[in-house]
């Protein structure tokens, strides 16, 4: 009787321990080829220095089709993730039929979505978005991404991919303070800032912003070149001006002492707002006095337009209907969209980046490594420059094999230890201790302005990647931003946004198609499994008692 009580005791203080430690010690185990439910090193060091209380409100509650439900449950096993690493993360969802009015007024716009379950078309609105909040801080998170330009499961594929970047980065943004400084250059005709507000806009997120003027080197070089190396990154954005000599040297110094640049440069005279006024226009090489300075860093921008028969439309007049001008889209080669390598966490896993009237760039042989990081297709051709280019090309038939040059470097990412421009070269002016060879740094050369520059409508400035007449969405801001984090070394970020998730998803066409099919063998083949066992297990009976 002892024994026996003895045992149950054994029995019950083990069940006891065994869950007690598995209270204790929790752990999960990702066995997903693509490691998706994984957090990265960055997420894990972010989430770690969490002391205040995290907040996340998702508003993905309530019945929805088998694809949305999908990223409702991917979005609850992530923020399950995220407790689990950190007790200061809270989350609920919460359904938004009742507060929907509350929603769009705090810029929560709902998207319809046509969604098909049976053969039939029909459209449902959700409020794909989470707002997380610490203290009297919120950020916005869009869970579902590239609306416009993918097809409903490369939407859904995109946004279970891009949960952790968007989550981490609204947590980053709302606990970590701004340290780094970027300069943006002015004062030799460089874009206006209405025509770069809104990756501006996103880049004052993370970084402390002021615009910087070389003009004052003229008169007081050695304190305009002592302000500028205060700056982490300068940005250069589509110069119309010649540098002078002195311009030149302190931004050459300022390289040279490990300040890290952004050139984004149009080589070539053209623009489409003169092309729209006559229909064709004369396109010709700029001089900005820069080529001797890239020719020792490692690169050239030659003075020729990019064609590609892989390109972006314009709008063009059509008709009119009444009072209304009709506009049509037409495919514009001279607006190419480069694909990437896909050889570097900055070019990694983005979408098609639009140019407008892009150079080619040559790299040159010399100490300093070079990334290619984006290219034209292997459809496209140089033209020289000048010429004439006209809008009575777009209805001329393309013939491929008239753009078979192969694949032109548009942007291309340089590091090392660089070579001074001024290298045994008389120098413009006089500073304490000038550097012939600088210390390590980086810089990316990007052979077209427009990339960074968004659409303006009513002096408004647009959503920079995203065209106005179709929707169409570009990769034009992550590109940026990727590069900006890595020439400022936040390449954690990088990572996570580059994260590639594969999702399967059920042909629902065929499934509709074959739901006969495939009842009939749910409903049969089981009965038939039990008729053989049956069969078989009488026979075995029989045999054995004969």
């Amino acid at each position: 009787m002892n024994t026996k009580y003895s045992k149950i005791i054994i029995t019950l203080v083990t069940l006891f321990l065994i869950n007690y430690i598995s209270f204790k010690v929790y752990k999960r185990v990702d066995l997903t080829s693509d490691h998706r439910y994984t957090l990265s090193t960055t997420s894990k060091s972010i989430i770690k220095n969490i002391d205040d209380i995290i907040t996340i409100k998702v508003y993905l509650q309530g019945n929805f089709p088998a694809e949305f439900k999908r990223l409702q449950i991917e979005t609850k096993q992530f923020l399950e993730e995220l407790n689990t690493q950190n007790k200061n993360i809270h989350f609920r969802f919460i359904n938004p039929e009742k507060i929907s009015q509350e929603l769009i007024q705090n810029r929560l716009e709902p998207s319809r979505l046509q969604v098909q379950e049976e053969g039939k078309l029909s459209e449902i609105i959700i409020f794909p978005w989470a707002v997380v909040s610490s203290k009297n801080k919120t950020e916005n998170v869009p869970l579902l991404k590239d609306i416009f330009s993918n097809s409903q499961e490369e939407q859904l594929e995109s946004s279970i991919q891009n949960l952790e970047y968007a989550f981490i980065n609204a947590i980053y943004k709302l606990t970590s303070k701004k340290s780094k400084k970027i300069a943006i250059i002015k004062g030799n005709g460089e874009l206006n800032d209405v025509y770069i507000a809104d990756f501006l806009r996103k880049l004052n997120e993370y970084y402390f912003l002021a615009p910087f003027t070389l003009d004052s080197v003229a008169k007081q070089p050695q304190k305009t070149l002592k302000q500028i190396s205060k700056f982490d990154l300068a940005i250069i954005t589509k110069p119309t001006k010649k540098f002078t000599e002195e311009e030149k040297y302190t931004l050459d110094q300022y390289i040279m002492n490990g300040g890290k640049t952004l050139w984004l440069i149009d080589n070539v005279q053209a623009e489409l707002d003169s092309l729209m006024e006559t229909g064709e226009t004369l396109v010709y090489p700029r001089d900005l006095g820069l080529t001797d300075l890239f020719f020792n860093y490692g690169v050239r921008i030659n003075t020729d337009l990019i064609q590609d028969l892989y390109a972006s439309e314009i709008p063009l007049v059509t008709g009119n209907i009444g009072n209304k001008t009709q506009f049509s889209q037409f495919q514009w080669e001279f607006f190419p969209l480069l694909n990437s390598p896909n050889n570097h966490p900055i070019n990694n896993n983005i979408e098609a980046v639009n140019v407008k009237f892009a150079n080619s760039i040559d790299t040159l042989k010399n100490t300093i490594q070079k990334t290619i990081l984006l290219q034209s297709s292997k459809f496209s051709k140089p033209i020289g420059t000048p010429s004439i280019i006209s809008l009575k090309s777009i209805t001329q038939k393309k013939d491929p094999l008239k753009y078979n040059n192969g694949n032109k470097t548009i942007a291309v990412l340089l590091e090392g230890n660089f070579k001074s421009a001024y290298n045994g070269r008389i120098k413009p002016f006089r500073i304490k201790n000038p550097k012939e060879i600088g210390v390590s740094s980086k810089m990316i050369v990007i052979s077209d302005g427009d990339i960074i520059a968004n659409e303006i409508s009513k002096g408004k400035p647009l959503e920079l990647g995203v065209n106005r007449w179709t929707n169409q969405r570009y990769g034009n801001k992550e590109f940026l931003l990727n590069t900006i984090n890595y020439l400022l070394d936040d390449n954690g970020l990088i990572n996570i946004r580059s994260k590639t998730v594969k999702i399967n998803f059920l042909n629902k066409q065929k499934a509709f198609e074959e739901t006969t099919k495939w009842q009939l063998i749910n409903i049969l083949f089981p009965l038939l499994i039990l008729i053989v066992f049956g069969l078989l297990f009488h026979f075995l009976r029989k045999r054995k008692y004969q």
